[in-house]
């Protein structure tokens, strides 16, 4: 690190490889840090995005560690369901059913968990922690209504407008 911060010019006496923890508003308490801030560093992408993308896919890092944000999370949990309930295990036999498990799943039941994934990203948006995202999103698909002639004022305004 310091080889390619003094070929760049930049100040290296004094300079830490790495700090244990960076400061988040300082720049230059580690040579790992101005490295990091470096544009053409920034600007890198990972070798895993430039095979995909050379293949002429799309690739979408998404969050770690929110799978509620995620809803191909649900798709996969839909597909390995099947191949369970339909497994001999034998890898032939999950070959045959490997393409019969991706099409099980319909389009509007994967709409209803992209609009899941939605409520989930408002409701921490609107700044709310995780337990009270987790009652957003449970409450706003569990509507009760107290008579099956009428419907909530909110959704009859949701229609007028």
């Amino acid at each position: 690190m310091r080889v390619v911060l003094l070929e760049r010019g930049l100040p290296v006496q004094r300079l830490r490889g790495k700090c244990k923890k960076c400061k988040p508003d300082s720049f230059d308490c580690c040579c790992k840090r101005i490295i990091e801030q470096q544009a053409d560093f920034k600007e890198q992408r990972s070798l895993v995005q430039e095979v995909i993308e050379a293949a002429g896919h799309l690739c979408i890092f998404l969050l770690k560690f929110h799978c509620e944000l995620n809803f191909i999370e649900y798709f996969w949990g839909v597909v390995k369901k099947y191949l369970c309930e339909h497994c001999d295990y034998t890898f032939e036999t999950l070959k045959k059913n490997m393409p019969e498990a991706l099409d099980s799943v319909n389009m509007q039941t994967i709409r209803c968990w992209e609009h899941r994934m939605q409520r989930w990203m408002d409701a921490y948006r609107n700044g709310m922690e995780t337990r009270a995202a987790q009652i957003h999103v449970r409450n706003y698909s569990s509507k009760k209504y107290k008579s099956h002639r009428r419907i909530p004022e909110q959704v009859a305004r949701a229609f007028d407008q």
